[in-house]
């Protein structure tokens, strides 16, 4: 493997301008086909063989008219005053037809006549109906939505928007912006060198530009979830800013060190540029690991961010060497271009005096370092998941002044009422089976009221509304799902299925969870047997593996602590504590374990390297860490910064998931990776590198150290006549 980067990185140095052009046009096709090909990215999702899509289908297919988004304006009364009155009834149904006149709206209900008043007629809620669903509905429509009821505030009611149509996508382009600047600036802190930051600052962009180029043009055959472009731009920034890093960074050294300019970047790519290869496989795994959970939403997310991935790797191992070519020296601080004998590169710096320490008082520092991370993974353990409702909006949002306006006139039940979808054979079965769930659901703890039946056109199909006292994300609602779905399964012979946000929740969770086992077993298996593979060892990546279970746990523990119970929340400017997303765990392991794996890799090659060049194993631990740890630590400092410019945006979700990565980065790699990896090694001592004979036979030599490249460089400088 490092032979062939070495000479795959010595290819792309000397032929840099076509390499540069090559990358260019394929950056250009792809932006153009993503121009010409972008498709309407969805917002929601299906959920094969679960409860809740089976009931979400009968509906789509039996009352096709109501399939399109739903809008729910909520109109209010002044205080002392009802909607009874005839100047604000008037107003009532003056914004009913207004609504109903509305570009892309079949019809609105006029809440007099459905009966959605509040108990003290001060609250109503007039139903709206689309003729698209939520993902088709155009932003001019939306915004026509959004703009109505000016007649009725003049008359002195409050109006709010909210429903369906209301779920935005996140919007990406500003906030997160700041994460790359502080990168950036990381980036000159570390190198000392404007022109070294720059490249790699700009050979990351070009990946990233290319591998979300690519993804939107195939947006148009492939559903993209809303969130799946942010988190494959989110890993993909990341994951490029911290390749080209630890390419650039190898290659300062050997210049440093003397070596000229194409040899140096030739083997910084051979080297390097294996960790960075198998890294980023480690990633990819993970990450289209998520297909095996078998819900199409996580898989497209996993698939989408896994092609950053692999761009990013591409982008390192061609496109950099080809950058490094036009810096030249340029890339070393101005005081190494002159003088570069390695004297001042061989300088121990603060990397080595820790790597003394951490190893000197190595059953202290793991024993602080496993407990401390047990004791932040403690909140884990009341960790609950759903699908976030509009109550868990951004303040000011009008999707959230509507559920809060909507709970203070109803009650909370009915921001996420439930679905009962009753179908069989014939209308006379529906019927009866209709009757029966009614009397079944009779005195159920938790249950406010159930509508009257809906009927399809042939009667076939009943539709029931049902209500409870709490709202959505409330472990109350959940267990009322739970009670509904007991009593009524297989009443009258009929098919019935319940769904609503917190039904689709529930079984969202349901199904990740019986798909964990299977997803950490192909995830975590496939990278030890891949890191095994890279360190011929057993028990370094074993002790990769445990160590990445005392990072996920922690980040668990901490997040639990923010998101849903509120501690600091103002600080990541969170309005509501709820629940984490149903998805966020499996997502988190999935990256995490990924991006923990980058770190190990990194740091742990480099201490193979020196142990199988020579050196003793207490002695390759510190030099491995000396000099891995400052670009290590750039590496996670950007990676934290990329990931907390998330945390500035609105979207609830998404802020989670930025906070999140970003403190699973910082601890792995600042506790983990540089802290109790390093006090591990040197407590097993020679044993961290045995392998059994027959294992060491079995598995192929990907010599990600080089040390068969090593061997030719030196063999083939023995044959250079002295004085050539």
């Amino acid at each position: 493997m490092a032979t062939l980067l070495y000479r795959l990185g010595r290819a792309s140095f000397r032929r840099r301008k076509l390499v540069v052009v090559l990358w260019l046009v394929v950056l250009a096709a792809l932006g153009g086909a993503a121009l010409a090909f972008k498709g309407e990215t969805a917002s929601n999702f299906t959920m094969p063989g679960t409860e809740s899509q089976r009931a979400i289908d009968a509906l789509r297919q039996e009352f096709p008219e109501a399939s399109g988004a739903t809008g729910t304006i909520v109109v209010a009364a002044p205080q002392g005053r009802t909607l009874a009155d005839p100047q604000l009834k008037s107003a009532v149904e003056g914004l009913v037809k207004e609504a109903g006149g509305l570009p892309g709206v079949v019809g609105a209900v006029d809440p007099f006549q459905s009966r959605a008043l509040s108990q003290d007629g001060r609250y109503g809620l007039v139903q709206v109906q689309f003729a698209d669903r939520s993902d088709d509905v155009t932003p001019e429509q939306r915004h026509a939505y959004e703009d109505s009821g000016a007649a009725a505030e003049a008359a002195g009611l409050r109006v709010e928007h909210g429903g369906e149509v209301m779920n935005a996508e996140p919007e990406v382009g500003g906030t997160e912006s700041i994460g790359v600047i502080i990168a950036l600036v990381v980036l000159v802190i570390t190198f000392g060198s404007l022109v070294a930051a720059g490249m790699t600052m700009l050979n990351a962009l070009i990946g990233v530009g290319a591998g979300m180029a690519g993804l939107f043009a195939l947006s148009s055959v492939v559903s993209l979830t809303s969130t799946a472009p942010v988190l494959a731009l989110m890993i993909g920034l990341a994951v490029g800013i911290d390749y080209s890093l630890f390419i650039t960074s190898r290659h300062r050294q050997h210049l440093a060190e003397g070596t000229e300019p194409e040899e140096a970047a030739a083997r910084a790519v051979g080297t390097a540029g294996s960790a960075v290869v198998f890294a980023g496989i480690t990633v990819i795994i993970a990450l289209a690991g998520l297909a095996v959970v078998n819900i199409p939403f996580l898989t497209v997310m996993g698939l989408a961010a896994a092609g950053t991935v692999a761009v990013a790797v591409l982008v390192a191992v061609t496109l950099l060497p080809a950058l490094l070519g036009f810096a030249g020296t340029r890339v070393l601080p101005r005081r190494l271009r002159g003088d570069r004998t390695g004297q001042a590169a061989s300088r121990e710096g603060f990397g080595f005096r820790w790597a003394r320490l951490v190893t000197r008082l190595r059953v202290p520092v793991i024993l602080v370092g496993i407990l401390g991370l047990g004791a932040l993974a403690l909140p884990a353990a009341d960790m609950r998941v759903a699908l976030p409702d509009a109550g868990a909006a951004a303040e000011g949002t009008p999707a959230r002044a509507a559920a809060d306006l909507i709970k203070a006139g109803f009650g909370p039940g009915f921001t996420g009422r439930l679905a009962l979808v009753v179908s069989s054979d014939s209308p006379q079965r529906t019927a009866a089976a209709v009757g029966e769930v009614n009397q079944a659901l009779q005195g159920t703890p938790g249950l406010l009221a159930v509508t009257p039946p809906n009927l399809s056109r042939d009667q076939r199909t009943a539709l029931l509304a049902v209500i409870p006292t709490t709202g959505p994300t409330e472990e109350a609602t959940e267990k009322l799902v739970q009670e509904v779905r007991e009593r009524t399964r297989g009443l009258g012979g009929a098919d019935v299925a319940l769904t609503g946000q917190t039904a689709v929740g529930i079984d969202v969770s349901e199904k990740l969870s019986d798909a964990m086992p299977v997803y950490l077993l192909l995830v975590v298996g496939l990278s030890v047997l891949l890191l095994m593979l890279v360190f011929r060892s057993v028990l370094v990546p074993i002790k990769a593996a445990l160590g990445f279970l005392l990072t996920v746990g922690a980040t668990f523990g901490i997040t639990v602590l923010v998101f849903q119970e509120g501690h600091l929340a103002g600080l990541v400017g969170l309005d509501t504590p709820a629940p984490l997303i149903s998805f966020l765990p499996i997502l988190l392991i999935g990256i995490l374990f990924g991006l923990a794996m980058d770190y190990e890799v990194f740091l742990v090659s480099r201490m193979r390297e020196d142990f199988v060049h020579g050196e003793g194993p207490q002695e390759a631990t510190i030099s491995g860490m000396g000099h891995g740890a400052r670009v290590v630590t750039a590496a996670a400092l950007i990676m934290t910064s990329v990931f907390s410019g998330f945390v500035l945006l609105d979207d609830p979700v998404i802020k989670s998931m930025g906070f999140a990565l970003a403190i699973g980065v910082a601890i792995d790699a600042f506790i983990v990776r540089m802290t109790i990896v390093p006090a591990v090694i040197s407590l097993l001592g020679r044993a961290a590198w045995w392998l059994p004979g027959w294992l060491n036979r079995a598995l192929p030599n990907v010599d990600i150290e080089g040390e068969k490249l090593r061997k030719q460089l030196d063999q083939a400088s023995d044959k250079v006549p002295v004085g050539v």
